[in-house]
C-alpha cells in the first residue's frame, strides 16, 4: 500500500498469493471488499467447493477514490487518477482518469477535460 492511501472501517483485502496492489494516495471508503481470487467452477462433477480457486493480481493505481460498499473483483487495473461510486461491483479494467459506477461498473465519464 502506497504512502498517504487510506482504508475506512470494515474493509476486506484477500490477495492470496495472486496479490493486491496499491498505489499512493488511494482513498478506499468504508465497507469495500477488494479480491484477487475467485471460486473454480470449471468441472461439473467436482463440487465448487473442492474445486482449486482462480487467481489474479489486481492493481489499484495513484490517486484513486473508491466509494462505499464497492467489490474489486479479480484480474483488475483500477488506473491511476479514477472514482468508482459507491455500491459499485468491478470486474473489468478501468481506463485512467474514469469516472464509474453500476453493477457491473460501466464508464459515467472521463475526468481528463474537467474543471
Amino acid at each position: 500500500m502506497g504512502a498517504g492511501s487510506s482504508i475506512a472501517q470494515n474493509g476486506s483485502i484477500g490477495g492470496w498469493d495472486a496479490g493486491v496492489f496499491i498505489g499512493r494516495d488511494v482513498m478506499i471508503a468504508p465497507n469495500v471488499v477488494i479480491v484477487a481470487f475467485d471460486h473454480g467452477i470449471a468441472s461439473l462433477d467436482i463440487p465448487m467447493v473442492q474445486q482449486a480457486n482462480v487467481e489474479a493480481a489486481v492493481h489499484i493505481e495513484d490517486d484513486v477514490w473508491i466509494g462505499a460498499n464497492v467489490t474489486i473483483g479479480k484480474g483488475v487495473r483500477v488506473g491511476k487518477g479514477s472514482i468508482i461510486g459507491a455500491n459499485s461491483y468491478v470486474n473489468r479494467d478501468i481506463p485512467p482518469y474514469s469516472i464509474v459506477g453500476g453493477v457491473p461498473a460501466k464508464v459515467i465519464k472521463s475526468r481528463i477535460g474537467d474543471e
